[in-house]
């Protein structure tokens, strides 16, 4: 059969992390005849040529090439490209993985769109990755039509013919960016570039001990040495104009300006910082005109400007104000309609604890950044204004597993607010409105069982930040907040706050047990009664009313029994009749039956309250943590029991005393 993919990755003692990669090629959709890995070792000096060596010998498609170290991972993959047989090569890290069916998936999108680079969605595992380009799915994607330009790793997939054609290989050495004019160059050469977008490909993780190549100190003479060899691909694939200034201007903002904001410049030693901007003022200066400027965000335009003007002290002290900038969130609303989840919520920048400014100047909006007279003038000398396009802004919500972070956009709809601020000045904020329904939200496709986070991320004049919803909310938000049974098969979806913060989370499918922790705070035990032999109950779920939610009552005690009662369904009420002749005479836990699509049967939840049923057979409901009652104190006249006899006394002494012995011996 011929391989679809061969699959490269360089290796250089990655000890453990090396794992959960070999464990995701293991279990690909694809068949081991279909798909080759080649493990390309580069000089390791740990335990893992021998571990490669194990699973080359366990695994007839994987393969390992043992090579002299090259202190980079260009030769390594290289060498990896020369000895590939499939019709695709995929560079994967040997400390990242894949999703189960990541190969299978890129090759057919590849081949389906006759793509000549196929890019599978990302997840950052304690590291960013591009998000905005994975929003939906690309089938012909260019650099002009999609920003592609974000996403500049090597992790995807590249048809081994296009390679070859036109001679692409990565620069060698002990070297940086050899990833950036790589994938440069082929977004620029091919004929087609496929983006998958609804399936998460590729998970780029930080190694718990910090030692990620890429995380490393850089040396900035060489670090921007290599950037200028990117910056040469560019120009030898485009003509001067606005895209050649578009795609110049990925890497003004993303490794120039953004190296020079906020904490990300402030937490380097001094003298670090000052080599490093007189090294990004170096390629500033040579390669990158008004075009190229104009083609960033405003408060990045700024920095670009004061970077050309050589006023680094300006730049610092905007730096320090940057640093004081913080994204915030308030719930409004929580509601299930029709099986969705509304959402409602304000969004605003704060400054150092107080709402973000603006100034206005006649129809003109413009920032408020703490810039002196010679800074202003130096960008009115470039028509760098400070126009704030605060009618651009947007929020984003967006909804993260918590294990593997894979994430969704959720729909919102925004309203823009001015708010007054007194002289001249106004503050903006967010009013958003977002829909969450647990059986689309995945692309289409159902959540996964498991924990999600709702993150919300606010862009507006160049800043894109990220903070939890939920932990600032409304005085009404709790008694909106309930559970609910979507779906088929039925599942439930618990919205909840995390502990400390109290951040919005939702818990699909029953993956903890905070159903019965929840409905303490989601149902009042003293809005249960008893009428006769039926019991009434307020349900901690949100249910329609049409009877159809399988949901069922368990009356249990230990040592006794248990005993199932059929319920019925009334909006936010569950009845059951009592099997009175069972209970009779006995206090029971009331335990409710909630559906588990990956279960296939129900979960079963204690809720907060008991049913007693007497002698007589009268019950009534209590809270489970009322204590049991006591024994009535016997009258004056009654007399004690006898006691028990001696003999047998010491026979029950006797008993424990051998039993103990065997379970000693």
């Amino acid at each position: 059969m011929t391989v679809k993919v061969s699959v490269v990755i360089a290796v250089y003692n990655p000890g453990k992390y090396v794992e959960d990669c070999v464990s995701s090629l293991l279990r690909q959709s694809l068949t081991p005849d279909e798909f080759e890995v080649f493990f390309v070792d580069d000089g390791s000096t740990d335990e893992t040529p021998a571990r490669l060596d194990q699973l080359a010998a366990e695994h007839p498609h994987f393969h390992v090439i043992h090579q002299e170290s090259s202190g980079w991972s260009g030769r390594p993959r290289n060498t990896g490209i020369d000895a590939a047989r499939g019709e695709y090569v995929m560079f994967v890290d040997h400390d990242d993985w894949l999703g189960d069916e990541a190969l299978e998936r890129m090759y057919d999108y590849g081949k389906a769109n006759d793509a000549d680079v196929v890019v599978g969605k990302m997840a950052g595992i304690g590291r960013p990755v591009p998000q905005e380009l994975f929003r939906v799915n690309r089938p012909r994607a260019t650099v002009e039509n999609a920003p592609l330009i974000d996403s500049l790793t090597p992790h995807k997939m590249f048809r081994r013919e296009f390679l070859n054609e036109h001679g692409m290989r990565f620069k060698e050495g002990r070297r940086r960016l050899e990833d950036h004019v790589f994938v440069a160059e082929a977004y620029l050469r091919a004929k087609s570039v496929a983006v998958l977008g609804d399936y998460l490909c590729y998970y780029h993780i930080t190694r718990d001990d910090g030692s990620n190549a890429g995380f490393q100190r850089f040396d900035p003479v060489g670090y921007f040495t290599n950037l200028r060899e990117a910056l040469d691909v560019v120009e030898s694939l485009t003509e001067p104009g606005p895209l050649r200034d578009k795609l110049y201007s990925r890497w003004l903002r993303n490794e120039m300006v953004e190296r020079l904001r906020g904490t990300r410049l402030l937490k380097l030693p001094e003298d670090y910082a000052e080599e490093l901007y007189r090294e990004i003022r170096g390629v500033v200066t040579e390669r990158f005109g008004p075009g190229v400027f104009a083609r960033v965000a405003p408060t990045q335009r700024v920095v670009a400007g004061l970077i050309a003007a050589d006023l680094y002290q300006d730049i610092r002290e905007l730096a320090r104000w940057e640093a004081g900038i913080r994204p915030t969130g308030s719930l409004s609303s929580l509601a299930w309609e029709g099986g969705r989840l509304t959402i409602g919520f304000d969004a605003e920048y704060e400054v150092d604890g107080a709402p973000m400014t603006f100034r206005r100047d006649g129809d003109r909006d413009l920032l408020g950044l703490p810039l002196s007279d010679k800074a202003l003038k130096a960008l009115t000398g470039q028509d760098i204004a400070l126009e704030a396009p605060v009618g651009k802004s947007d929020v984003d919500l967006v909804v993260r597993h918590r294990e593997d972070a894979t994430q969704y956009y959720l729909p919102v709809d925004c309203d823009l607010r001015r708010l007054e601020a007194g002289e001249g000045s106004f503050r903006q904020r967010i009013g958003a409105r977002a829909v969450l329904d647990p059986e689309t939200a995945a692309a289409g496709a159902p959540l996964a069982k498991g924990i999600w986070d709702l993150h919300l991320r606010i862009k507006s004049c160049g800043w894109s930040k990220e903070t939890r919803l939920g932990a600032v909310r409304g005085e009404d938000v709790e008694a909106q907040r309930v559970a609910a049974l979507t779906g088929e098969p039925r599942r439930l979806v618990l919205p909840y706050w995390t502990d400390g913060p109290g951040n919005l989370s939702l818990d699909v499918d029953q993956h903890t047990g905070k159903l019965e922790r929840e409905a303490v705070a989601l149902m009042d035990p003293a809005a249960a009664v008893v009428d006769g032999s039926t019991v009434r109950l307020p349900l901690p779920l949100h249910l329609a009313a049409d009877n159809g939610d399988p949901v069922r009552l368990r009356f249990e005690r230990k040592n006794v029994g248990k005993f199932a009662a059929d319920a019925v369904v009334d909006g936010r009420t569950v009845s059951a009749p009592l099997p009175l002749e069972q209970l009779t005479g006995l206090r029971w836990a009331v335990r409710i039956g909630v559906p588990s699509a990956a279960r296939g049967e129900a979960r079963w939840t204690r809720l907060p309250v008991d049913v007693v049923v007497d002698a007589a057979g009268a019950a009534r409901v209590i809270d489970r943590h009322t204590p049991p009652a006591k024994p009535a104190k016997k009258s004056a006249g009654q007399q004690k029991p006898a006691p028990r006899p001696l003999w047998r006394r010491a026979a029950g002494r006797l008993k424990r005393a051998l039993t103990n012995q065997h379970k000693k011996s």
